[in-house]
């Protein structure tokens, strides 16, 4: 079994993974998140921006390109994200919900284009709303980029072997992309266990097995960051653990928080 250290504190958002959140800062560029609607990508995504930005991480921009087929939009959390320190491009209509429109805003290629800043791109659901990533294929080129795919084993169409490595081979289809991680994140919102993340990891370790591609972190709720943490390390598993927030799910959506 491996020793490591998982976790470090930020005094202003909790519980930051270390391993992960270094990583990205560290890494390409590019980070463009896909995956199943209502998988989680999109709390991902948000989270990601927080620990970066908390970590003096530079220059940094959240594009939001799910307006093909939206479930939560991150871009809704524009004014604290902006507050933080993080640029947000995404629909040319804004949050506007009424005017819900395929239409981007060209402004969006500017952080793209910008070799200082980095980048973490929410794309829209579903190979559907992945098709979006084909206005910007110049800019996502093999070594400058990764594309993590995100596995909710709580979704219908990803809870299986088999729906998960489907739904991502045509995520890849579409965009002519290739993912480059996995992204495990399996929850049931306020009231996920370390337990069910744990089980919705075994289901993305067989994702990478069957695909070779491997698993970039596992998605926990901040309150059971270190429960997720003992099972892991008790298990023998080897895993980064990305801490998630509740940012894009108000709080009368939940009987308790």
């Amino acid at each position: 079994m491996k020793t490591r250290k998982a976790t470090g504190i930020d005094a202003d958002k909790g519980v930051i993974s270390v391993d992960f959140i270094q990583k990205i800062a560290e890494g390409r560029r590019i980070t463009a998140v896909v995956g199943h609607f209502g998988s989680g990508k999109t709390e991902f995504c948000v989270s990601l921006a927080f620990a970066l930005a908390s970590r003096g991480s530079g220059s940094l921009a959240l594009i939001d390109l799910d307006i093909a087929n939206p479930y939560f939009r991150s871009r809704e959390q524009k004014d604290s994200l902006e507050a933080a320190g993080i640029s947000v491009y995404g629909s040319a209509y804004g949050t506007e919900i009424t005017a819900e429109l395929p239409a981007l805003d060209p402004a969006a290629r500017a952080p793209l284009e910008d070799p200082s800043c980095r980048v973490i791109v929410d794309v829209g659901g579903d190979y559907s709303g992945a098709k979006i990533l084909n206005q910007y294929t110049k800019y996502f080129k093999p070594g400058g980029h990764d594309l993590f795919c995100v596995i909710n084993a709580n979704r219908p169409e990803t809870q299986s072997l088999d729906g998960a490595v489907n739904h991502l081979r045509a995520i890849e289809e579409q965009t002519s992309l290739k993912v480059t991680g996995l992204i495990s994140n399996a929850h049931f919102v306020s009231f996920t266990q370390a337990e069910d993340v744990m089980e919705g990891y075994k289901l993305t370790a067989e994702v990478s097995r069957a695909t070779g591609i491997p698993v970039a972190a596992v998605c926990a709720r901040e309150a059971i960051v270190d429960r997720v943490a003992a099972l892991r390390d008790r298990a023998g598993f080897d895993f980064d653990i990305m801490p998630v927030g509740l940012y894009m799910r108000a709080s009368w959506l939940d009987i308790s928080l």
